[in-house]
């Protein structure tokens, strides 16, 4: 499984609730987190485009965001 900050998977979610793409397609899948005002989200995807698609297949697990904390 892929560690993902609680903040991210919850974009992360909201955006495969919309059903406006393909969660493999990760450029359409910034462009809506995008479009959603979700910058933490396309930022988080172009610094780990790898681990997205693996977790994408393999599940994520949500760890405790530092910036929450603050």
């Amino acid at each position: 499984m892929i560690t993902i900050p609680k903040a991210v998977k919850e974009m992360l979610e909201q955006v495969r609730l919309s059903g406006k793409t393909n969660m493999l397609d990760t450029h359409a899948v910034q462009r809506v987190a995008y479009d959603m005002e979700f910058y933490r989200l396309v930022l988080w995807i172009e610094e780990h485009r790898e681990d997205y698609f693996q977790g994408c297949l393999e599940g994520f697990q949500v760890v405790e965001d530092k910036e929450e904390r603050d």
